[in-house]
């Protein structure tokens, strides 16, 4: 099964609205709707996974880490984001990494 976690990006929300005004509007089942947001999920790890190139740099402090069910997540305050030529100051980030290799539950998915 692929991680949901771009369901809460722009391009997810946008995709759950609409699958919303879908249900609402009697064109699709919500078991239809469902297989969307998997599909999605798929699509999306494996496009990160395979795609994307760029590499960003980045340095700040580290306020928090926790690391629960194979699931990293870190906060961290006074952030720079550098990419070869641009560099971006924040105050706060969170950044949540998952496993990204393929176990044998969701490796012939």
């Amino acid at each position: 099964m692929a991680y949901q976690l771009y369901r809460n990006t722009t391009l997810g929300n946008s995709l759950q609205e609409s699958l919303d005004e879908l249900i609402q509007s009697q064109q699709i089942t919500p078991q239809l709707a469902l297989q969307v947001l998997l599909q999605f999920d798929k699509a999306i790890n494996t496009a990160l996974a395979n795609r994307v190139r760029n590499r960003v740099n980045f340095r700040g402090s580290l306020n928090t880490y926790r690391f629960c069910d194979n699931v990293w997540t870190f906060v961290l305050n006074d952030v720079e984001f550098r990419e070869v030529t641009d560099l971006v100051k924040v105050d706060k980030v969170k950044i949540v990494a998952c496993d990204g290799k393929n176990t044998g539950s969701n490796a012939a998915e």
